[in-house]
């Protein structure tokens, strides 16, 4: 019988080796390939643009995209709030100063007008009458006056006729003394009279004045209350062009409320957005180029609205002269942020900037069709050209056009 001989040690380990390095050596050829792939791409020559680093004159600008706008604006907003009931113009029509523009309709407005009306009617009536009472009083006491005068004169005029009597004893003495008393009563009263007179005129100047003082206070309310109700006639407060009336009939709108605004044709200004990154480098005074219908601008900036929205703030220009313009027009600038030029190791500007967010370029060279990917570090820039500080020199011939099919390789390989 045969025996059954069991296989070695040695042959059992042989086969797990041979397939554990035959994986790694299929891993090392796969990483080597990879890197490969990443280090080197190969593009045709006809693919790409190239331009020569060169020392040239810089000026540092930004290229900035404006909008004509108008000087003067004047705002439609509603005084009274009420209801549209009509609307007599329309969006961008040309109005003249005190044309109707909107008809509002306000019923409380409307009752408060007839209630102060009634008021001062009221207060009017009061105020004759009460007139009237004082002139009747005053009337009165004149009266008085001279009635008591009249009996002094009397009294007087009897009591010098019965002195010689008495004294011939025709006349008791006794209607000698009630004359007397009589003479003097009526003289204490008219002094009293008098006293009153003077102080019930006092009393009535200062009732007159209040009571005509509360009618014009009622008088100016009833103005006031006129003008509210006038006010929801909306008329344009000047002349100019209708913009942005967005108004339509059947809503209702809130006092303060905005409809639209006016503007003043003639004089035009450029609005241009610029990224906070500038904020601090843009002052009023800075000089800036554009072309308008073909001409060229020499324009100067007379406004920085430092609030930031968006991450952008806003420069303002004043457009010079006569031009045939309209409002949102849009216009290409450029803003010297630099004064005078000065010598640099320049680049032209190109798509290779935004695809390696100014970090490096390829430079190729003078002997092969090979680009190599070089650091570099850019300083300030022109509407076409960058300033270079470090990573090339002049005379290096540089690939500007868009990187994006590099893959950012080590190197690129240009074939015709």
């Amino acid at each position: 019988m045969d025996k059954k001989i069991a296989p070695s040690a040695r042959h059992r380990l042989t086969k797990p080796a041979v397939l554990l390095v035959t994986v790694a050596i299929i891993a090392w050829l796969g990483m080597n390939w990879q890197a490969s792939a990443r280090t080197s791409v190969l593009l045709p020559l006809s693919s790409v643009s190239t331009a020569i680093v060169q020392q040239q004159n810089l000026q540092e600008s930004i290229a900035l995209r404006a909008n004509i706008l108008p000087q003067q604006t004047v705002f439609l907003d509603v005084i009274e709030g009420g209801r549209v009931e009509e609307k007599l113009a329309e969006q961008g029509q040309f109005v003249t100063q005190g044309q109707p523009l909107v008809k509002l309709s306000n019923t409380a407005l409307q009752l408060d007008l007839i209630s102060r009306e009634a008021q001062v009617t009221e207060q009017m009536n009061f105020l004759r009458n009460t007139q009237m009472t004082i002139e009747t009083n005053r009337l009165n006491l004149k009266r008085d006056v001279l009635d008591i005068e009249h009996q002094i004169a009397t009294l007087s005029r009897n009591l010098a006729q019965s002195e010689p009597l008495v004294k011939t004893g025709v006349l008791a003495k006794e209607h000698l003394l009630d004359l007397q008393q009589d003479l003097q009563y009526q003289q204490q009263r008219l002094l009293l009279t008098q006293q009153q007179q003077q102080q019930e005129e006092a009393i009535r100047q200062q009732q007159l004045s209040q009571l005509s003082d509360s009618v014009a206070m009622l008088t100016k309310n009833l103005e006031f209350a006129r003008q509210n109700v006038q006010n929801l006639l909306v008329k344009a407060p000047v002349s100019g062009y209708l913009s942005e009336f967005n108004v339509e009939a059947g809503e209702s709108r809130a006092p303060g409320s905005r409809m639209g605004q006016i503007d003043i044709p003639g004089q035009y200004k450029l609005v241009a957005s610029v990224d906070e990154f500038y904020l601090s480098r843009v002052a009023i005074g800075m000089q800036a180029t554009a072309q308008l219908n073909q001409q060229p601008l020499s324009l100067t900036v007379n406004r920085v609205d430092s609030r930031v929205v968006n991450n952008q703030f806003q420069l303002e220009f004043n457009l010079p002269g006569e031009h045939n313009v309209t409002r949102g027009q849009s216009v290409n600038l450029t803003l010297q942020l630099e004064t005078q030029q000065r010598q640099a190791l320049v680049l032209p500007r190109g798509a290779y900037l935004a695809d390696s967010g100014g970090q490096y370029v390829y430079v190729l060279d003078s002997d092969s069709a090979i680009a190599r990917k070089q650091a570099v570090t850019i300083g300030k820039q022109s509407t076409n050209q960058i300033e270079v500080i470090s990573g090339l020199k002049a005379g290096d011939k540089v690939i500007i056009s868009g990187y994006r099919d590099f893959d950012q390789a080590d190197t690129i390989q240009l074939q015709q």
